[in-house]
């Protein structure tokens, strides 16, 4: 058993449906933790996330460590005071925006040397300074081991280098993080598309022993299909009592397809970015409404959701709000597009609780292929 208990309560096919116990609160999955970068989930308060159903955040370890500092964090009361957020937080380890950053960074067994983005300033990040940052400063309830994201496409013997690596980076943000009670360490699973690295890399960490493992390399340019093919022959290979999650991912239909092969928790910016650029989600799709077709449209985004943003005010008004460059429209859609992925994930829960699953995961389906349909038309 991991730091922090995982029950699951109900399997349907590969689909499964549980609870992560942690001091802060229940985790109900599958879950969908909304990315809160820079110690916010963007235009959004705190209050309105919780009311979408969220159980958990996911905070940004580079950003934070850059601005206002972890130390700073650390000072002024941790990140769950500083933020007024008093559930879970899961914080990444930092190596997927440094990888992001090839012109200004220099990876060695050490650890990754990169200049600031913002001021240019010199910055080491270790394994071990990645949970300092994490569990110590920031206060996570769920620290990642810093890791190595593989690029796409590479060669196997570039995959197999970048997952060697985070294996030892893994060991080492181990023995740093230690054991605890009361927070918990997540390892990674690297080796691109290759299959035979995939269960390597699997292997290797589950020798380690992490309260949960997550499937990290994914949605870097490889596709759905293919992403689907990785996770069809990895996660047979992850324990079955410990949560897995699929880091950085995705679109709706990412989401239902990553359940049914065995996937608890997400999480991904698309629900906020979306909003901010004009996109409300649904089971068809995006709905952009930039578009004039809803200059005059007084139905709502969304009524079968309980949310204001969804349910009260006309696709006609965000439109407005929209072309005229009002905050309120990126605020809405960024509430209902979080309350969106909320439902989803409650409605997977529920499926999979009455052996309903493959029944959902097909209506799903067949609204995603309309939707789809329509929009090309």
């Amino acid at each position: 058993m991991g730091a922090f208990p995982f029950e699951v309560s109900a399997v349907d096919g590969g689909a499964r449906t549980g609870v992560l116990k942690t001091p802060r609160g229940d985790i109900r999955t599958p879950a969908f933790m909304p990315v809160g970068t820079q110690a916010t989930v963007k235009a959004l308060y705190p209050d309105q996330v919780r009311q979408t159903g969220a159980d958990i955040l996911l905070g940004n370890t580079y950003h934070l460590m850059l601005r206002p500092g972890a130390e700073r964090v650390k000072r002024l009361g941790g990140l769950h005071h500083f933020m007024r957020w008093d559930k879970p937080i899961l914080t990444d380890s930092g190596g997927f925006q440094v990888w992001s950053l090839s012109d200004l960074r220099e990876m060695s067994e050490e650890g990754v040397a990169f200049k600031s983005h913002l001021d240019g300033s010199k910055h080491m990040l270790t394994p071990e300074r990645s949970i300092e940052i994490q569990a110590d400063l920031l206060g996570a309830d769920i620290s990642m081991q810093l890791d190595e994201c593989t690029n796409y496409p590479c060669t196997r013997d570039e995959a197999a280098s970048s997952m060697q690596l985070s294996v030892r980076w893994g060991a080492r943000s181990k023995a740093a993080f230690g054991e605890r009670s009361d927070q918990a360490l997540f390892g990674i699973v690297q080796g691109s598309v290759f299959e035979d690295l995939r269960q390597q890399s699997a292997e290797a960490l589950i020798a380690q022993g992490y309260d949960g493992y997550a499937v990290g390399g994914l949605a870097v340019g490889e596709g759905f299909e293919r992403m689907c093919e990785v996770l069809d022959f990895t996660t047979p290979h992850l324990p079955t009592d410990r949560p897995r999650y699929l880091m950085g991912v995705g679109k709706p239909i990412d989401l239902v397809e990553a359940v049914a092969r065995g996937i608890d928790m997400f999480d991904c910016v698309l629900p906020t970015r979306s909003g901010r650029h004009g996109q409300a989600w649904s089971d068809y799709g995006p709905m952009n409404l930039k578009n004039a077709r809803f200059a005059e449209d007084t139905a709502p985004l969304d009524d079968s959701l309980d949310c204001p943003a969804s349910t009260d005010y006309s696709r006609a008004y965000i439109h407005h709000l929209i072309r005229a460059g009002e905050y309120l429209g990126s605020m809405l859609l960024s509430w209902h597009n979080i309350a969106y992925y909320q439902n989803l994930t409650g409605r997977m829960r529920a499926a999979i609780a009455a052996g309903e699953f493959e029944t959902f995961r097909k209506g799903f389906l067949a609204r995603w292929e309309e939707g789809q349909a329509s929009r090309s038309s």
